[in-house]
């Protein structure tokens, strides 16, 4: 995958096939504008068909208030319905292209994510969080809902229960309610968010990419069907790791002990 200029995002190819993507707005404290929104799907959305040679990516926001404080209320401000509903249809296919993104996903979220910025984070595969963020769904206090995942995803990451409390009051929450809850991974220090995100992300990076892909898409597909179901899903996608040059690779390099030169082949 080839990394070019966007206009509210910074891209960088690192080490080990990982892709760093900043949400790059930070005097506006990183808000979901429509550009914004297009840039994250012409970053993500490819990534549901082809991984390339990306094997991990982590998505964090510049600066040191905020990941994403939402959408961009000014540039919302005086939308007809008609273009907010386009507005809306392309923050949905970037939302849903993180989702989709055959590849691990990983949030660090450095400061506030509220409204689509919550909803971002939480389409992650999962999150890491500095000790000073903070998180809400506050679409109903603007007299709307989540849209964008939020209602699924919150839900399945914390429970219903908690998940209704959260949404329908629109009350902000601590990375450390959001840790104890289940919806963030880890809380760091935030001088050592971004390098703990890194250093997971090339964890996975480092480790075979079809099994990566293949574990990521059973565990996904698994949650949303019964266990016997999933149970044999998990089987069909370790069987496509079976016949692979990663699976010699590995088993070779183990018995040769050393580290295995994965080609995602």
């Amino acid at each position: 995958m080839d990394t070019k200029a966007f206009e509210t995002l910074r891209t960088e190819r690192l080490d080990d096939g990982l892709l760093l993507v900043t949400l790059n707005r930070p005097d506006v404290r990183n808000a979901l504008n429509t550009q914004m929104g297009r840039d994250l799907r012409d970053v993500f959305v490819p990534l549901a068909f082809d991984a390339s040679d990306v094997r991990s990516i982590v998505i964090t926001g510049a600066g040191d208030k905020a990941f994403c404080a939402g959408g961009d209320l000014k540039e919302r401000n005086g939308m007809t319905e008609a273009q907010w509903r386009a507005q809306h249809a392309i923050f949905e296919e970037a939302i849903y292209g993180v989702m989709n993104s055959l590849v691990p996903v990983i949030g660090a979220v450095n400061g506030a994510a509220f409204g689509g910025g919550c909803e971002l984070a939480l389409a992650c595969d999962f999150v890491y969080a500095a000790s000073t963020a903070r998180f809400a769904l506050t679409e109903t206090t603007l007299g709307i809902m989540p849209g964008c995942g939020g209602t699924q995803n919150l839900a399945r990451a914390v429970g219903a229960r908690r998940a209704k409390e959260l949404i329908l009051s629109g009350r902000p929450f601590t990375a450390d309610q959001a840790y104890e809850w289940g919806l963030v991974n880890r809380v760091c220090e935030p001088a050592a968010l971004l390098d703990a995100t890194l250093d997971i992300a090339k964890a996975i990076g480092a480790n075979g990419p079809i099994g990566v892909r293949q574990a990521k898409k059973s565990i996904q597909r698994g949650m949303d069907v019964d266990l016997r179901t999933g149970l044999a899903f998990e089987v069909e996608a370790y069987n496509r790791t079976v016949d692979t040059e990663d699976r010699h690779e590995g088993v070779r390099a183990f018995n040769e002990k050393r580290k295995p030169k994965f080609a995602g082949k």
